[in-house]
Formats: C-alpha cells, sequence, structure tokens
C-alpha cells in the first residue's frame, strides 16, 4: 500500500470505513495537500537545504521567451517549424509579381503555379510569350535578389490558350467544326 492509499484511509477514518465518489474524491484532495505540505517542511528542515525558489512572473530586465513578441517573428517562427518557408517564399512571387518584372510585363503576364522551382507564366499574346522568354534571365536573377534564391530556378512560358469548340457534356470524336467549312 503506497503513501496516498494509506493517508486516504486515515483521513476516512480507518479501513473499515469505505468511500465512495464525491467523499473519497475529497478524502484523496485532502492526502495530496498533506503530501505536499509534508514534502515542502521536509526539505525546510534539512540541513545544506535551500528554500525551493519560487518562479517569478515576470521576465526581469532582460529579453525571454515569456515577453510579448512582434506578430512577425511570431509567424516566422511557425513557419520555419512547421516547414512552410517554402511555399511563403512562392506565394512572394505571386503577390509581388508587379514589382518584379515591372508595370508592363506584370499587366500582359500572370504566374500560374510554382512546382518544384518551376514557375509556369501565362502570357495574354504570343508577342508577350516571347518577350517574357527574351527577359527571362532578368526575371529569374530580380526574383533570386529580391524574394530568394532557389525559390524559382526555372520559368515556364505559355501562350494564349487555344479555343475550345466544345460546348456541353458530349462530344463526338472528329476535327470538329472545321470539317464542316466546306
Amino acid at each position: 500500500m503506497d503513501n496516498s492509499s494509506a493517508s486516504v484511509e486515515r483521513i476516512a477514518g480507518g479501513a473499515g470505513a469505505a468511500l465512495t465518489g464525491p467523499d473519497l474524491a475529497r478524502a484523496a484532495l485532502q492526502a495530496a495537500r498533506e503530501q505536499s505540505a509534508a514534502r515542502h517542511r521536509t526539505r525546510r528542515t534539512k540541513p545544506g537545504f535551500a528554500a525551493p525558489r519560487r518562479r517569478r512572473g515576470w521576465s526581469g530586465p532582460r529579453p525571454d521567451d515569456r515577453d510579448p513578441q512582434p506578430l512577425g517573428r511570431l509567424a516566422a517562427r511557425i513557419a520555419t517549424e512547421r516547414g512552410w518557408v517554402d511555399r511563403l517564399s512562392g506565394g512572394q512571387v505571386f503577390a509581388r509579381w508587379a514589382s518584379l518584372v515591372g508595370a508592363d510585363v506584370a499587366e500582359h503576364t500572370k504566374p500560374v503555379a510554382l512546382k518544384d522551382g518551376e514557375l509556369t507564366v501565362q502570357a495574354q499574346s504570343t508577342a508577350w510569350a516571347t518577350q517574357l522568354r527574351l527577359l527571362q534571365r532578368q526575371i529569374l536573377k530580380r526574383i533570386g535578389e529580391d524574394v530568394g534564391r532557389d525559390v524559382v530556378r526555372r520559368i515556364r512560358v505559355q501562350g494564349p490558350a487555344a479555343p475550345s469548340w466544345r460546348h456541353g457534356p458530349r462530344h463526338i470524336p472528329g476535327r470538329g467544326p472545321r470539317d464542316t467549312y466546306g
């Protein structure tokens, strides 16, 4: 029988009394309080032991983890702990696209996807797609300087999407509307 069981029995009035429910809980709480008080009394009375130190409720004059932290620093720490840094850097490319490539280019192009260091960019016309291919090295350099190295290693440029002749849920294979023109 351990000390807590003995204390509960002693408080309950001996081995003959059977406690249940709230009375048992009260007896166990009283026994735990007595054991804690006895532990603190023995620490103070033993020679060579100092009184237990109380932890202050404030951090004192030096910086501490318990001090209020700026929200940006907390967000950066959470992103690092959870491995979100790469995705957030990729999000920077999308958010700052106009400042990275310039207003003229941003007006006619838009980033579509970033996967494994490859940025896919959609251009409004084939002329702008060609222009973006020519500016590819400068854009990669600028992204590396402003957002971070190895965030974007390659740019894939897509021209405008061709119109789809499919309308509705059913489709018959073939050349489409071209075979009726002549």
